[in-house]
């Protein structure tokens, strides 16, 4: 097995002396690559933004921001990654580099003052710059040559800058200089590297200090290794994993890696379902279903932030088994299932009998989530209310999503089917059975709903902490019915 090692602003870097569970960010800085910084080291400040290369959904690869803080450098065994110290063009010797288009407007438009974070804005900026469909479909503008907030004329969208924060410069610069990127030049080498394909994913074996760190090649190999070792941390964008290593201390013996297994980063779309792959990242999924599925459309802007979103997955979501996870009440109500694998075969379990209790589930040791399935046809009317207290990449208080079926229109139909998926107000995420019964069968009315949001807000048993208290939480229930109605029907109940 070839050793472990990263081409690093294209320079073949070996990954030793690092240990396995060594960030990227760790890793990079101590080979004097300090423009990564650390900030918050869980991921939600950006300030150690990079790029990687990635199989790409437009073109064969593209350039990803992720956070380097939560990522373990060997997870990148066998990949490419650039940083801000990457994307300038070296100048001849004794002068200075060429700056990157990003790179120059940040700093003309005055967007950088201390510069700690600035190199993070750089890698996210860099990455929503580089994507395909950026130019390709420039957003429309109106007589003041303006979009929407979080829109520029050049087709950036704000939000890949959402997991970035700044402290002194203040965002209004920085978004200047987002909307004043133009397209890629013809000679740009990291334009030009998005036609070739990606790094192929290699079969990792890294071992020091008595800890592991692995990688088979096949889904079958990496079942057949679970079974082996049992106590291994199975990890895919590590999202939730790398703050256990930077806040918790966390020391795995052993990890595996599903990141890069193709049987499980696969979508399809059957007569009756829709297979997801559980090693789709949310970003992969959210760009190949292009809204095709509304409400997973209406959870991926409010799920973290973009460089979360372009590491994480549905299986480490539900694979965590937290309750205040986003995607499981969306799930629920879609009536998903989960594939189970192990080296024994496959099952099937519906989402709704997946969890057991707190961070517990059906789930045996040895197995991974393969898929998720969701069912078609879709429902009509669906929505998903997330209650925090920020509007983006914050924790929810309370998730509601919501599919119902309505015959004979929104006002006044008749409620044929409903499905509900609550999280925050129990050890697990839970179907809201009892306000599906009190809908379903009748007339979509502002009576009809002001008598099941009692039922609603009574569903669950919220507790108090330092997000919410139990009382807030039930009331937040109720009252995100009452928001459908309104939101079906434009009128508000009385």
């Amino acid at each position: 097995m070839v050793a472990a090692r990263i081409t690093v602003n294209g320079k073949e870097t070996p990954l030793a002396p690092a240990a396995p569970h060594t960030t990227v960010l760790d890793f990079l800085r101590d080979r004097g690559l300090t423009g990564t910084k650390e900030g918050c080291a869980e991921g939600e400040c950006g300030a150690c933004s990079v790029l990687v290369a990635r199989p790409g959904v437009n073109k064969p690869t593209d350039w990803v921001a992720v956070n380097a803080c939560l990522v373990p450098a060997a997870a990148l065994d066998g990949q490419e990654v650039i940083t801000s110290e990457g994307l300038a063009t070296p100048g001849a010797p004794g002068t200075p580099p060429e700056l990157h288009p990003v790179q120059e407007e940040m700093a003309v438009r005055g967007g950088s003052q201390c510069g700690y974070c600035t190199p993070g804005f750089i890698c996210s900026m860099a990455a929503e710059y580089y994507r395909p469909s950026r130019c390709a479909h420039p957003e429309p503008v109106d007589a003041a040559g303006s979009t929407d907030a979080e829109h520029g004329p050049n087709g950036f969208d704000l939000h890949a800058l959402s997991g970035n924060l700044c402290r002194c410069t203040g965002y209004r610069p920085i978004r200047d200089a987002a909307f004043a990127v133009g397209a890629p030049a013809d000679e740009d080498p990291l334009a030009r590297r998005r036609e070739q394909s990606p790094p192929a994913p290699a079969a990792t074996e890294y071992t020091r200090d008595g800890s592991t760190f692995l990688r088979r090649s096949t889904l079958a190999e990496t079942l057949r290794l679970l079974r082996e070792r049992p106590d291994a941390v199975v990890v895919a964008g590590s999202t939730d994993f790398g703050v256990e290593v930077n806040i918790r201390s966390r020391r795995a013996d052993c990890v595996v890696a599903v990141d890069r297994l193709s049987e499980m980063r696969e979508l399809r779309v059957a007569s009756d379902h829709i297979e997801i792959g559980a090693a789709l990242t949310l970003t992969e999924i959210e760009r190949r279903l292009d809204g095709s599925v509304p409400l997973l459309a209406e959870l991926f802007p409010q799920f973290a932030s973009r460089l979360i979103r372009n590491g994480a997955t549905l299986g480490g979501n539900l694979g965590t088994g937290s309750p205040i996870g986003d995607s499981p009440p969306v799930l629920l109500a879609l009536e998903a299932s989960v594939v189970l694998a192990d080296a024994d075969g496959e099952r099937e379990v519906p989402l709704a009998d997946y969890f057991t209790g707190y961070r517990q589930s059906v789930r045996r040791p040895g197995e991974l989530i393969r898929a998720v399935r969701v069912p078609l046809p879709l429902s009509q009317v669906t929505a998903f209310h997330k209650i925090a207290k920020r509007r983006f990449d914050d924790i929810s208080s309370v998730a509601v999503a919501f599919a119902l079926d309505i015959e004979g229109g929104a006002e006044g139909g008749i409620v044929r089917r409903a499905r509900i998926g609550l999280g925050g107000v129990a050890a697990t995420p839970i179907r809201s059975l009892a306000t599906e019964a009190a809908l379903e069968g009748k007339p979509w009315t502002a009576e009809t709903v002001e008598a099941a949001a009692p039922v609603l807000r009574a569903e669950g048993t919220p507790m108090n902490d330092h997000r919410a208290s139990a009382g807030y939480r039930s009331a937040m229930l109720g009252q995100s019915l009452l928001k459908l109605y309104a939101q079906t029907t434009e009128a508000v109940p009385s």
